[in-house]
């Protein structure tokens, strides 16, 4: 296998055929061991996260692509902590799109002059560039396409595919009690045809979600969904 990519939590390999091979690794982001879906650095590792990882992607790369919504997942090896996915090409250097239910993380960090911690947002979508050097910034609809990151009809699939994303997400959290307050995703273009499509990971390691008003740690969301 050819290794195309070393990213903080998993490695990218081509395969032989021309699909993607992931390697799911234990470390997870965040700061001074702490975890933090939105944090730039690998703060800790966690033994069995690449696998928890894995699991709970698997189930939700199943579950959309039932549902018809593009995703590149093929399959996952559980037991190898891999997944082979179709072939596709992130915007730019790479764009983070987020999904808030709760003003938690950065949103209240920006806005906490207007936000209250934990008020209820509205499926509230944002994309940020992925540029540890600059923190993520944020970046608008007419800047992605001011600058040929992505073009406006790309962007409308990218809010309509995050929207449906994260709300599926949201209701199987919601059926073992638990509450989604924002998630992470990552989206790209199949090298195939140019389709925008969902890509990496759906794991606890980017999103925070909360059972009874306390925060689930990323193994623990694993064990309570998946139990």
């Amino acid at each position: 296998m050819n290794r195309l990519y070393t990213g903080k939590t998993k490695d990218v390999y081509e395969l032989e055929n021309g699909d993607y091979l992931l390697k799911f690794k234990d470390d997870v982001t965040g700061e001074n061991g702490v975890f933090d879906p939105g944090a730039n650095t690998v703060g800790l590792v966690m033994e069995g996260a690449g696998r928890a990882g894995l699991r709970l992607t698997k189930f939700f790369f199943e579950k959309l692509n039932a549902a018809n919504i593009p995703t590149h997942y093929i399959d996952a090896d559980i037991e190898r902590a891999t997944m082979t996915v179709a072939p596709a090409s992130v915007f730019g250097q790479g764009l983070e799109v987020i999904c808030r239910y709760r003003a938690v993380g950065s949103f209240l960090r920006r806005y906490g002059l207007y936000a209250q911690e934990g008020q209820t947002l509205d499926a509230f979508v944002e994309v940020t560039l992925k540029d540890d050097a600059r923190q993520d910034p944020p970046i608008s609809k007419s800047a992605l396409e001011m600058l040929r990151i992505l073009s406006a009809e790309e962007y409308e699939a990218l809010e309509k595919l995050t929207k449906q994303i994260s709300q599926v997400v949201k209701d199987e959290l919601s059926l073992k009690g638990i509450e989604l307050y924002d998630i992470k995703l990552e989206f790209g273009r199949l090298k195939k045809d140019g389709q925008v499509v969902l890509i990496d990971e759906i794991s606890g390691g980017n999103m925070r979600a909360f059972k009874d008003g306390v925060y689930v740690e990323p193994l623990e969301l694993e064990k309570l969904m998946l139990a």
